[in-house]
């Protein structure tokens, strides 16, 4: 995958603390994703891709998934950010945290779908806010 991604990232080896400190959520959901377990598609955590330090992404099919908070609910940082990403040519799935830990099979099937598709096609931001 090329692009130029941000040195102040790597620099600062902001994946590898990301990583680290990953919340409950982000961490349950690594632990299906890792090691090719849904469509035998392979993930990255905390990747790094230009300006931004992405949750979680499959480069082959070109698909990031999102875990997000509270502070993201109608993030306008979010909307840049997701705009730039579609336009090097990602499909973006977000989810709230409780969506991760409450309705896991739920998100993992929404993904498995994503994958099962050729093109990216995004979706929109989540529904529902956080509790």
């Amino acid at each position: 995958m090329k692009a130029q991604t941000n040195q102040s990232i790597i620099a600062g080896h902001l994946q590898r603390k990301l990583r680290n400190n990953m919340t409950d959520a982000e961490a349950r959901l690594w632990q299906r994703l890792r090691g090719r377990q849904i469509a035998g598609c392979k993930f990255r955590r905390q990747h790094p891709f230009l300006d931004y330090v992405l949750d979680f992404v499959c480069l082959e099919k070109r698909l990031i998934v999102e875990v997000d908070g509270g502070q993201h609910l109608d993030s306008e940082r979010d909307q840049v950010r997701d705009k730039h990403l579609q336009e090097a040519g990602f499909a973006i799935l977000r989810f709230w945290n409780n969506q991760v830990l409450q309705e896991m099979d739920a998100v993992v099937e929404v993904i498995w779908n994503a994958l099962q598709k050729e093109a990216p096609v995004s979706t929109p931001s989540p529904s529902q806010p956080p509790p």
